[in-house]
């Protein structure tokens, strides 16, 4: 069968075979297992953003009339609705430590300005007053190196992990059974 760009194909004797079986919740609430998830967000990700995304899934005739098999659809929308979230809720975290750590950044880049400035003023014709005051404030800008990074490039990957499991949770699900002889080897 000729691939198409944004599908990928799942061969498996059994639907269990890609859940986390570890996962204490029912079927319907379960996640995927994580080597599957690992494969499935590899392939995806080395999609178009914009192109639509279809999870194919190859199962025994048996196994693709069961129950567990035609909630699959919903179970692969569940998993990645909830990593979608939980990205969001990781990306705001990120933001909130960086508006803290802007703040204490700012808080000592103040500091350091004004001591740096009072040592100038006590001793006005001191090379070492001007050498404190050079070494403070690059202590001052160096405190805020983190929240710098932070609001500059940290945030990006997030986003983009964000986006993919958004793309992976309104993926088409499709199951097409095989005969069991035809199963690729």
């Amino acid at each position: 069968m000729p691939r198409r760009a944004g599908r990928i194909d799942l061969h498996v004797d059994d639907p269990r075979q890609l859940l986390d079986m570890l996962d204490p919740f029912p079927f319907r609430e379960r996640g995927l297992d994580p080597e599957l998830e690992d494969y499935v967000e590899e392939r995806a990700g080395d999609t178009p953003p914009g192109s639509a995304l279809e999870l194919a899934i190859h199962l025994p005739p048996e196994a693709a009339a069961g129950e567990l098999a035609r909630s699959l659809p919903e179970i692969v929308s569940g998993h990645f609705t909830r990593r979608a979230e939980r990205a969001s809720r990781d990306l705001a975290r990120l933001f909130a430590d960086g508006r803290t750590a802007l703040a204490v950044g700012l808080v000592v880049l103040a500091l350091c300005l004004g001591l740096g400035q009072f040592l100038v003023s006590l001793f006005p014709n001191s090379r070492l007053a001007a050498v404190a005051m050079e070494g403070l404030v690059i202590l001052g800008w160096v405190a805020n190196w983190h929240p710098m990074e932070i609001f500059l490039f940290e945030w990006w990957p997030l986003v983009k992990q964000r986006r993919l499991y958004r793309r992976l949770a309104a993926a088409r699900v499709t199951l097409t059974p095989y005969p069991p002889a035809d199963r690729p080897g």
